[in-house]
């Protein structure tokens, strides 16, 4: 038995229709969906940001990156929300200084590198503790070592006018050396990083 060419044609017509309506359906989901991500996008990147900084100045900081020659150390100004304390202080100027520089130069401090505590004493004496992605991460000779280390000195040494020296250690115990070359094991003078 054969079907008759009517019978195939409006089959054709059928599915047709089928399809150009599951295609309407789906159009106007997709549609649904990038409009409700446009009002959630707005909720999440909006709203906290203003929470977080209601009340907040922001400020200018000088953050040290290492010259794209590599030779020696590159200067950027960038404005960073106002802290009080001195651990939260510092640790904004650290994790500027792990984001990189927007400009020229590198950074040569590791990703994953924060501080989990800063002391500061009354002889201007700033400890350090840097998480351990500091030590593990860190690749490089006696001289990526001695600029990554300049980096964080100077950047401290310019936005904390209180501090005079700085004192690395990781994970809360004491840090011999980044790379092997420079010796990381006493305060670092912040006068001796120019």
């Amino acid at each position: 038995m054969h079907a008759t060419p009517h019978a195939g044609s409006t089959r054709r017509r059928a599915r047709a229709r089928g399809l150009l309506f599951g295609g309407l359906l789906l159009a106007v989901l997709a549609w649904a969906a990038w409009r409700w991500s446009l009002r959630s996008g707005e909720v999440e990147v909006v709203n906290p940001a203003a929470s977080d900084t209601a009340g907040a100045g922001f400020r200018s900081a000088r953050l040290w990156f290492v010259a794209g020659s590599g030779d020696g150390l590159v200067s950027e100004s960038r404005e960073i929300i106002e802290q009080s304390g001195v651990h939260d202080r510092a640790a904004v100027l650290i994790d500027e200084l792990v984001r990189g520089p927007s400009g020229a130069g590198l950074t040569l401090l590791p990703a994953g590198t924060a501080l989990r505590h800063a002391y500061l004493d009354d002889r201007g004496l700033l400890t350090l503790d840097l998480s351990g992605a500091f030590r593990a991460r860190f690749h490089g000779g006696a001289s990526a070592e001695e600029l990554a280390v300049a980096s964080l000195v100077r950047t401290l040494g310019d936005n904390l006018p209180e501090v005079k020296q700085v004192l690395i250690v990781c994970e809360g115990a004491p840090l011999a050396s980044l790379g092997g070359h420079l010796p990381l094991d006493r305060p670092l003078e912040v006068a001796d990083w120019p």
